[in-house]
């Protein structure tokens, strides 16, 4: 039954709910013109329904060129229907959803192995991830009364990347810096040598010091200090209170994925993370994807601080914290991230303000890098990591 009443429109239950309401009224009360009436609708959902009887024998492709853009570049699409049937096809209506938008192709008659072929631009003004497709084949009368669609293909995404700056090694002298540097904290195994203490049940016996343990008759083992190994954590809030506006978010977008991409590069242990989860970060286009998927957000977590505790949970102790947030943010809430760590952990923050001029400013222990255009982001880095 449902593939008999699934083409039927909302039109096409009116007209038919009122052909019968007709035809009773036709034959309770014997009024003539009631039974024209039923008759007529009727007629016309018989009509209706030669449009949308039969079965298309379609093949059809959509294609994206290239698949992965950067905003305001190119992008363009190519549809093409064949019939792969025996018999010709009648001219029909092919819709492709398109982001937000639906494109309508009139494809014409078509015979045996015929082939159309329509072309279209994609817009990219803005970093986004939009899906094309399925294609659906339409069929129906001009009245609407019945409607019967068909999917022919996939969904096909396009990647629109966000703009990003090119930062060449500035963000190395920010991470590398802290790569073999020791901290305080005591560990059995590394390789800055700290202290000899007695030994314990459960040690590794290849940290005994044998000369000493001889020379006082105690087994006495070495103790090291941790040396600390590069581990970058990049946040970004994107909760829609801390941006003045779309524009000011989107430079947010670009900076973290600047930053992150240079990371990536320079094969620096990274985690990416936003208000709505975490970003690969296998490789920079892994993450430039996962980009195009980030969306404001209302408030998901009360506080930065809280939004920075919950997107470390999975993450050891970083060596190096970078904070993205709009102009509203305020430096307190700012400053207030850098609490979660220990001396250990340098902390910087990235505020991106529309059409300000750059500047550094040291808010507590975190040094606040304020960002107007996105080519401003890699001189503030080359000062923050002289």
């Amino acid at each position: 039954m449902a593939p008999v009443v699934r083409p039927i429109t909302a039109l096409g239950w009116l007209v038919a709910g009122s052909a019968l309401v007709s035809l009773a009224l036709w034959s309770l009360l014997g009024w003539a013109e009631f039974g024209f009436v039923g008759a007529t609708l009727l007629a016309a959902l018989a009509i209706a329904a030669g449009f949308v009887i039969g079965r298309a024998t379609y093949a059809v492709t959509v294609e994206l060129e290239p698949r992965r853009v950067v905003a305001g570049a190119r992008a363009m699409g190519r549809l093409a229907v064949t019939n792969s049937g025996a018999r010709p096809l009648w001219p029909t209506r092919m819709e492709l959803p398109v982001g937000s938008g639906v494109a309508e192709f009139l494809i014409p008659r078509l015979t045996p192995s015929a082939e159309h072929e329509e072309l279209f631009a994609i817009p990219t003004n803005r970093r986004a991830l939009i899906v094309a497709g399925p294609a659906i084949s339409v069929r129906g009368d001009q009245l609407g009364l019945l409607r019967r669609s068909v999917a022919w293909t996939d969904r096909v995404d396009l990647f629109v990347h966000p703009k990003t700056a090119r930062l060449a090694a500035t963000a190395r002298g920010l991470v590398r810096d802290l790569e073999g540097q020791t901290t305080a904290t005591i560990t059995d195994s590394d390789l800055a040598f700290h202290a000899l203490r007695p030994y314990e049940s459960g040690d590794d016996i290849r940290n005994v010091h044998w000369r000493t343990s001889a020379r006082t008759g105690q087994l006495m083992v070495r103790q090291f200090q941790e040396t600390r190994r590069s581990q970058l954590l990049l946040l970004q809030s994107t909760e829609s209170a801390h941006y003045a506006g779309d524009d000011e978010f989107e430079l947010g977008v670009s900076v973290m994925a600047s930053i992150g991409v240079q990371v990536i590069r320079e094969q620096t242990d990274i985690d990416v993370a936003w208000d709505g989860g975490t970003l690969r970060t296998r490789t920079p286009t892994a993450l430039l994807d996962d980009c195009c998927r980030i969306e404001p957000s209302q408030t998901i977590h009360p506080t930065l601080r809280e939004f920075a505790r919950s997107a470390g949970r999975r993450v050891g102790t970083p060596s190096l914290v970078i904070l993205v947030v709009g102009s509203l943010a305020e430096l307190g809430a700012i400053r207030s991230v850098s609490t979660l760590y220990g001396p250990d952990t340098t902390t910087l923050a990235v505020r991106v303000e529309d059409g300000a001029d750059p500047r550094l400013a040291k808010v507590g222990d975190v040094m606040v890098m304020t960002v107007g255009r996105l080519g401003d982001i890699a001189g503030l880095l080359d000062r923050v990591g002289r």
